[in-house]
């Protein structure tokens, strides 16, 4: 259950957490740096523009990942970034800046102030879609440029330390003083140095060495000039900043291994001498046409709200993702996530018409089963099928399994813990008092017909009905009204 969300009581570990490391590239049982309590690092959104919906398999594994280790007993210390300033087109350093080219797209003037406005309109639109996901907020949203000072602060104990030189352009982190770069992906440097465009950037040492700095027009004083920091530091001084110099997890879509996180271990432990993240976790794209990945610069992206304009809503999305392990690809249609909405329907349909809501104590073998499954490396299509055994089990009372479907919904979060007002309406059930007055008139005139046995009007009157934009049906308690 989620009781030590916030840290409450004693926590007591129930049983032991695999997870896939990136780095080791193999299955790992969990062990925190401190017993109990977890530090997780989440790579949020670069807010320039609205998320597409492949970003939001990276947050939504987050959010399983940090409720599975909430269930088993872990007090988590979560803080995600939200980026709203310096984040190249290209993660190699070159490119367009991300936010300035939301700052063109959107008419604004090109200064601090509006970049500002612009990251604050879609850091709400961020915060709308995790609303409508169910996911659960981290500890700390850290904000980019709320933590200027820490990076700067970073940079200058990187040079300090040898770890740096300066070029016309910028500042840039000298990959030779670091032995182990490139260890997440296991990244042949001497590959990519032979097969470098030397016209990209030829004041670099090396193609891999990347910006701690880049100087600019815009941007914040610093001794090396006015610019950014570089989009690597702000997730090195940020996660430091707020969780310590030394964290359990760092997760993340798998395209940001090979530049981005390799760039922050190595500003970190060169920095602090210490190991930076014990388990690194990455999940994998969401595709769409034909297998191709979702970007905004393929210009296939779809957002949250292209899907909820198309009559589905947040749990059906966050259902058909869960229907597959996060490290598994898995391609968008649209026919998936009708199947995944009638999935969610069902389910709910058992929980707030057919058990009525009515828990009792959950199947306690189930629930194991459950959760063993969300313990091997967060298996969430292996905990989907436990769930709907569990539904077909005829062995078991509705009380029992609306108890348990409950208790796994702490997991999953699809609706099923709604208030039955709220579970009726997510099936389109509505409330007698909300039904307009015509459309109550013509049900009440069919209730009639009905009764009278006068089955050419009543079959008139849905019709008519129907047009409207509803559909009535007879049951034991009256007619039950939806909207279509």
């Amino acid at each position: 259950m989620l009781g030590n969300l916030f840290g409450s009581g004693t926590p007591v570990i129930t049983r032991t957490i695999q997870l896939y490391n990136t780095e080791s590239s193999k299955l790992e049982d969990f062990e925190p740096y401190k017993a109990t309590d977890v530090k997780l690092y989440s790579c949020g959104p670069t807010v320039y523009d609205n998320v597409h919906i492949g970003n939001l398999r990276a947050f939504l594994n987050a959010d399983i990942l940090k409720r599975v280790l909430i269930r088993n007993g872990y007090i988590v210390n979560h803080t995600m970034n939200l980026t709203d300033f310096g984040h190249l087109t290209d993660d190699g350093d070159a490119g367009e800046d991300k936010m300035m080219k939301g700052l063109k797209r959107e008419g604004l003037e090109i200064n601090l102030k509006s970049m500002r406005k612009l990251s604050d309109m879609y850091i709400d639109a961020f915060y709308d879609d995790i609303h409508a996901l169910r996911i659960l907020p981290p500890t700390t949203y850290a904000r980019a440029s709320d933590y200027v000072k820490k990076q700067i602060s970073l940079v200058k104990t990187l040079e300090e330390k040898g770890f740096t030189y300066e070029t016309s352009d910028g500042v840039y982190f000298d990959i030779s003083t670091f032995p182990t770069y490139g260890r997440l992906g296991n990244i042949n440097l001497d590959k990519l140095k032979s097969g470098a465009r030397v016209e990209v950037n030829t004041e670099k040492k090396h193609p891999a060495d990347f910006a701690v700095w880049k100087k600019g027009e815009l941007g914040w004083q610093s001794r090396w000039g006015t610019g950014f920091p570089g989009w690597h530091m702000e997730c090195s001084a940020m996660a430091m900043a707020t969780l310590g110099k030394q964290i359990d997890i760092h997760t993340g879509g798998e395209d940001l291994q090979y530049t981005h996180h390799n760039a922050e271990i190595a500003q970190c432990e060169a920095a602090t001498g210490k190991p930076f993240v014990k388990y690194w976790l990455h999940n994998a794209f969401v595709n769409i046409d034909n297998g191709a990945k979702i970007s905004k610069s393929k210009g296939n992206a779809l957002n949250l709200r292209h899907i909820l304009d198309h009559g589905f809503i947040g749990d059906d999305y966050r259902y058909w993702l869960l229907t597959a392990h996060y490290r598994s690809q898995i391609t968008f249609s649209w026919e998936a996530l009708k199947a995944a909405k009638q999935a969610v329907f069902r389910l709910k349909r058992h929980m707030f018409e057919e058990y009525k809501q009515k828990p009792s104590a959950p199947d306690i073998e189930y629930i194991e089963k459950f959760d063993q499954r969300l313990a091997d490396d967060l298996d969430t299509p292996g905990a989907i099928a436990i769930m709907w055994d569990m539904v077909k089990d005829k062995n078991l009372s509705d009380t029992t399994k609306a108890g348990t479907l409950l208790a796994m919904d702490e997991v999953l979060d699809i609706g099923l813990s709604d208030n039955r007002a709220d579970g009726a309406r997510s099936l389109g059930v509505v409330a007698k008092d909300d039904v307009p007055d015509d459309i109550m008139a013509l049900i009440d005139a069919r209730e009639v017909a009905r009764i009278g046995r006068e089955w050419p009007e009543a079959d008139v009157l849905r019709e008519q009905i129907t047009k409207k934009g509803y559909s009535v049906e007879d049951t034991e308690h009256g007619p039950k009204v939806t909207k279509l």
